[in-house]
């Protein structure tokens, strides 16, 4: 070949390298029917989805650990809450955290004080932790909903976005010291949302999240928030508001990357470290967190942050006996637990798939064993009979597990589909179908 048309040749490969990439178009939902594609990848799953909080304040039942253990959970947040707000973690409580972390199969995330905190004791708890004791924390916060300090009087000061960024920063480079490998997350403000007449300003006016990123977007490596969308204090919590919910996570989601991009130039990954339906202590109600729809409105969120590409999210709480909030109750368990066993079946890599049903959602995935599941949730009061269409593949049989009124995340066993795909979808429920190769 000619070193003019070798010239050329190179020329047009690097011209071509440098053209932005085609942008992945996606199939629209159809009409009426659920659909997936196991060809469209929508890449890895985050094994995170899938924790809670944990802490002093929250144990464990004896009686209640096997279940636990077996449950799915990927992470826990301790010590959880405001525990962190006004006491000290002492080296014996991460030796405690490590062990049950152990047991369970997920990984802690540490929260360290802020409020009275100093840098010198937040370090040497990194020490304790990763030096001395090998332990490999990887990811600390510091400390919790900072943007309610004032509000609850737990600072004797009207606490701001200054006090926050400062103290923060302090805090987070004294820790850094003790072991650059940790990962640092902040700001686990209160009640995130979708635009920014909605989310939260210190009494001066400013953007909690705006002015945390311009201080310290150079130190933290995942954004956190929390959020409570049913905090409802004159009235109870109904199934229709909960049903409404679910699809509004995306906004509130992209409208956090929306900050990330204008504030710091770059997207962090994103963990929603406090998460439930309503923040009060309502218990025994149509739809507080301890009702049977909150199970089922929590598994369909769980799957819109999924689609949302969220890094992690922590369930409020694992266990509490004052309000409908724990997973578990003493000995007593909330149906929102088993939506965690119901997940760790699911996979690890999503794939495409849509809904055009009014009040159902899908969401798939492959497994590492080979098998390709869905998650389809009916978040109507009625049963509903939809189609299903599954792309370059006939589907004549699945393992079914059930999440409804009658089941608690059991295993029917493998079920046939119907010829025509019509699957049968109860009232209010989540199941999950495991097709085997």
């Amino acid at each position: 070949m000619e070193k003019k048309s070798i010239f050329l040749l190179v020329f047009v490969m690097l011209l071509a390298a440098c053209q932005p990439a085609t942008p992945v178009v996606l199939p629209t939902a159809t009409p009426d029917t659920l659909v997936v594609d196991p060809s469209i990848s929508l890449g890895p799953i985050s094994p995170y989805l899938f924790g809670t909080n944990y802490g002093p304040m929250h144990g464990i039942a004896p009686a209640m650990l096997p279940l636990v253990k077996e449950a799915g959970f990927t992470a826990l947040r301790f010590p959880g809450g405001a525990w962190t707000d006004t006491t000290d973690i002492k080296p014996f409580q991460i030796d405690q955290l490590i062990e049950f972390c152990q047991q369970v199969g997920a990984i802690p995330t540490i929260s360290v004080r802020l409020l009275g905190g100093t840098p010198e004791a937040a370090a040497e708890l990194v020490r304790y932790a990763n030096k001395e004791k090998k332990y490999g924390v990887k990811y600390w916060s510091i400390g919790n909903e900072p943007s309610i300090y004032t509000e609850l009087k737990y600072a004797k000061y009207d606490y701001t976005t200054e006090h926050l960024n400062r103290e923060w920063r302090a805090i987070a480079q004294a820790m850094k010291k003790a072991d650059p490998s940790i990962k640092l997350m902040g700001p686990e403000i209160h009640q995130w949302n979708s635009s920014y007449q909605s989310t939260l300003k210190d009494s001066a006016g400013r953007d909690w999240m705006i002015e945390f990123l311009k201080a310290n977007g150079d130190l933290v490596d995942v954004v956190t928030v929390h959020r409570y969308p049913m905090y409802s204090p004159s009235s109870p919590v109904t199934v229709q508001s909960l049903r409404q919910n679910t699809r509004q996570w995306k906004a509130e989601i992209e409208y956090l990357r929306q900050v990330m991009r204008e504030t710091i130039g770059r997207e962090l990954p994103i963990a929603i470290t406090e998460l439930n339906s309503d923040p009060s202590p309502a218990m025994l109600q149509e739809a507080s967190p301890d009702s049977f729809y909150n199970a089922i409105w929590y598994a369909d969120v769980l799957g819109q942050l999924m689609n949302a590409d969220v890094f992690m999210v922590n369930q409020w709480v694992i266990s509490q006996r004052s309000t409908g909030l724990g997973l578990l109750q003493g000995e007593n368990i909330r149906p929102t637990f088993y939506v965690f066993p119901l997940y760790k079946n699911f996979g690890s890599e999503q794939v495409f798939a849509a809904s055009g049903v009014r009040d159902v959602d899908i969401f798939a995935a492959k497994r590492k064993d080979g098998a390709l599941t869905m998650m389809v949730i009916n978040l109507s009061d009625s049963e509903q009979r939809v189609p299903l269409q599954v792309a370059g593949r006939k589907v004549t049989e699945a393992e079914i597990w059930l999440l409804d009124s009658h089941h608690n995340a059991e295993n029917l066993g493998v079920q046939p589909i119907p010829e025509d795909g019509i699957l049968t979808l109860p009232a209010q429920s989540a199941t999950l179908y495991v097709f085997n190769r």
